[in-house]
């Protein structure tokens, strides 16, 4: 059967990590997403969405946000419209990075973090950020535009150790 797949619309991406003990300095992690035009799917992204940002048009945007992993349920939570998304963009990547201002931490030093794309109540991925534990930033969802214009999910997270602002440069090079 063809012609009925819409293929992803509205997907959701979720954080969360536990608060830092008592006495250490609070553990910052942050979604990014970076948009991609299809004559450039693996360049410079077209733009950044991210704590202090949303996309021009509305379509990728933080809904929550924790500078200390102090919340009930998922502390970040990131949603993209992708059925919404301008034709001229072909791939979207999504990060976490770990803010760096208390010296170098990686995913080993963060308490029980954890990730979760979906779309309504259907989960796509989980992750516990086991398999990149020396990492200061992950990759964790990549999304397509296919030649008939659907949307496609690609799993995995693969690690970097990058700043913050090195790390939006290269999250979305070919691997």
């Amino acid at each position: 059967m063809t012609g009925f797949s819409k293929g992803l619309r509205k997907v959701e991406v979720g954080l969360k990590w536990d608060p830092s003990p008592a006495g250490r300095p609070p553990t910052d992690l942050d979604i990014v997403a970076a948009t991609f035009v299809s004559g450039d799917a693996y360049g410079d992204p077209a733009y950044l969405v991210h704590f202090d940002s949303r996309s021009p048009d509305g379509t990728i945007f933080l809904n929550r946000d924790s500078a200390d992993g102090r919340g009930f349920g998922w502390d970040e939570v990131m949603a993209l419209e992708l059925d919404r998304l301008d034709a001229r963009y072909a791939r979207v990547v999504v990060g976490v990075v770990i803010q760096q201002r208390s010296g170098h931490t990686a995913f080993v030093n963060v308490l029980n973090p954890a990730m979760r794309v979906r779309e309504g109540y259907t989960v796509l991925a989980e992750d516990d950020f086991g398999s990149v534990l020396g990492a200061t930033a992950a990759t964790i969802a990549e999304f397509v535009r296919d030649d008939s214009g659907e949307w496609t999910f690609r799993p995995g997270v693969h690690g970097f150790e990058e700043d913050p602002v090195a790390f939006t440069r290269v999250m979305g090079r070919a691997r």
